[in-house]
């Protein structure tokens, strides 16, 4: 098999050949044919996530450890069956839930895999997709994406599903309430897409880049806001009719809370989902004042990744812009996803890896 591998952090992924694993027990071998680049990979490769105030949590203390592969949105075809693994067999195309926890503690067998405490996380605390092959420990977790272009269906894994979950923690919404979908990447593309498709009209989409929010609005945006705007915040809440419910914030970072969090109407949510790094200082009577709540949603569960594959597969949805690249063009895709070059999601071609 062959990996792109971080050697050491920060530094160029290598290409490195070896021996293809054997799946044992339950485990599933899937021969890896498409993977998304996810903004998340630019932490792990650098080694660490930005804390604010000069502090950072360390990959390697939580397992990733190099040399290590990363990539958590996988598309491929079952090869080979462990002899106590059931319900696929071996040529069947399918899509790989990332977020595996320890499969035995009460967390998981509530069927919250993503909350678990003992994390397998394909790519991230294990062996992940930016490779031809990859080790998958059950079949509950593989889903058939017949139907489904291949490159779009790669990035149901992580974006789609990251976005799916957020929106599932909404507030109830009225007739003139508005959403802000804050940051137009791979996330907030997909999150303005079903937010239309389950039936919110009123979406405010945000970013600095023009080509992001035209796309945007291409997906069922009715209000677009480019945040380098003069008092953003105060454009933001005129543009949602000073009833702005919910901001599902896709970048994380001090400048996008400032934006959404003071612009909610009272009993509004902030649902944080990006991992750009900073804090932030909040004063707490107003919190309870304003009834607001401010809440993180980190990727989702295997049956929220389900109802998100039925959905695409009714065809409600329209697919944000999908790249497809060579997987050795890894590291330059890494590069340009830094650099905030990549219109919706770039995903990696391994079936044709040599």
């Amino acid at each position: 098999m062959i990996t792109y591998d971080i050697v050491e952090h920060g530094k160029p992924l290598q290409r490195v050949a070896r021996d293809t694993p054997r799946p044992q027990g339950t485990e599933v071998l899937v021969r890896v044919t498409r993977s998304g680049v996810c903004h998340t990979d630019l932490h792990i490769w650098d080694g660490y996530f930005d804390l604010g105030g000069g502090k950072r949590f360390y990959v390697k203390d939580r397992g990733c450890v190099p040399p290590f592969t990363m990539g958590h949105e996988p598309l491929g075809v079952v090869e080979a069956l462990g002899p106590r693994a059931r319900g696929v067999r071996p040529g069947q195309k399918r899509l790989v839930y990332p977020w595996i926890g320890c499969g035995t503690c009460a967390v998981c067998r509530d069927g919250l895999d993503n909350y678990c405490l003992q994390q397998r996380f394909v790519g991230i605390f294990r062996p992940g997709a930016y490779a031809t092959h990859l080790l998958v420990p059950h079949p509950r977790y593989l889903l058939d994406v017949r139907g489904i272009d291949d490159g779009f269906a790669a990035t149901l894994a992580c974006s789609g599903l990251t976005a799916y979950s957020a929106i599932g923690k909404l507030p109830p919404l009225h007739r003139r309430d508005w959403v802000a979908v804050i940051g137009c990447g791979g996330l907030g593309l997909v999150a303005v897409s079903l937010l239309r498709a389950q039936g919110v009209r009123n979406v405010v989409a945000c970013d600095i880049e023009p080509s992001r929010l035209a796309a945007a609005k291409r997906l069922g945006a009715t209000r677009i806001l480019d945040t380098r705007t003069q008092n953003a915040a105060a454009a933001l809440q005129t543009l949602a009719d000073g009833s702005l419910a919910a901001a599902i914030d896709f970048v994380g970072m001090p400048a996008t809370h400032a934006l959404a969090y003071p612009s909610l109407r009272k009993g509004g949510r902030y649902i944080l989902c990006g991992l750009f790094g900073g804090e932030v200082t909040l004063p707490l009577p107003p919190i309870a004042q304003r009834a607001v709540a401010v809440m993180g949603s980190y990727v989702g569960s295997l049956q929220e990744l389900k109802a998100l594959v039925a959905l695409v597969k009714k065809r409600r949805l329209k697919p944000m812009p999908v790249t497809t690249r060579p997987a050795k063009d890894v590291g330059a895709v890494l590069n340009e996803l830094r650099a905030g070059n990549v219109l919706g999601r770039i995903v990696l071609d391994f079936e044709h890896a040599t």
